[in-house]
């Protein structure tokens, strides 16, 4: 049995029992508390989706202070494409833990990924057997892009955002990805954000949560 992950968690907003479900996965060397801080700005906007954030399974090799999905090798893609497969089950046993604790399922439920986090999300969230409401990508890249025309189960949409001027995955990793998920039949939109490094900025993160109101369908608040 796979030791279970947890991390800290927001919302729903307006209190009360959630309707919608998101999962943040947070990048190399990092841990929860990194991603669930864009939980109270895009809480507002979707009141009955609660985060969570949970914290990598692995302490991190690089920052003893944070944590890893998997170790990291120069992006060796042989060590990236063992290293979401090894992680692939922690992250797929909180996915069906914390649907079955609200009582939701994968058409209530967004899954958002930073960096490494994105390949984890990315890896799991096109072989469920049902699809997510969707996908959100954050400065990362598609592990093992050879196996996925064989290994996709479900289609959910997919978002990918990247800064043009990311030195530690530079933005050509997105649209490596984008390209092959949409020959895989997945419905992709891209946003490469200019003069942002390894990050999300204010236009990215609105990116998102445009994204994510389609998906769960929840009308865009007025102003």
């Amino acid at each position: 049995m796979t030791r279970k992950i947890d991390g800290p968690s927001h919302g729903p907003h307006a209190g009360g029992k959630p309707g919608h479900l998101v999962i943040l996965l947070h990048g190399y060397g990092a841990d929860g508390n990194d991603l669930i801080g864009l939980a109270p700005v895009l809480a507002p906007l979707m009141p009955d989706v609660v985060f969570h954030a949970p914290n990598a399974p692995y302490p991190c090799e690089g920052n003893p202070m944070g944590f890893q999905w998997f170790g990291i090798s120069r992006l060796d893609p042989e060590v990236a494409a063992a290293g979401v497969r090894s992680a692939a089950p922690f992250v797929e046993q909180f996915l069906d833990d914390t649907m079955a604790k609200y009582g939701l399922d994968e058409s209530k439920t967004v899954l958002i990924g930073f960096s490494q986090g994105t390949m984890m999300a990315l890896h799991v969230g096109l072989r469920r057997a049902k699809p997510l409401a969707g996908i959100v990508g954050f400065s990362g890249m598609l592990a093992a892009p050879e196996a996925l025309e064989t290994e996709i189960r479900s289609k959910p949409p997919v978002l990918l955002v990247h800064g043009d001027s990311d030195d530690m995955l530079p933005a050509v990793l997105t649209q490596r990805a984008a390209h092959t998920l949409q020959e895989n039949g997945v419905q992709v939109g891209v946003h490469i954000a200019k003069d942002v490094g390894h990050g999300i900025d204010q236009t990215g993160l609105s990116h998102c949560a445009r994204f994510v109101l389609d998906a769960f369908n929840i009308a865009v608040p007025k102003q």
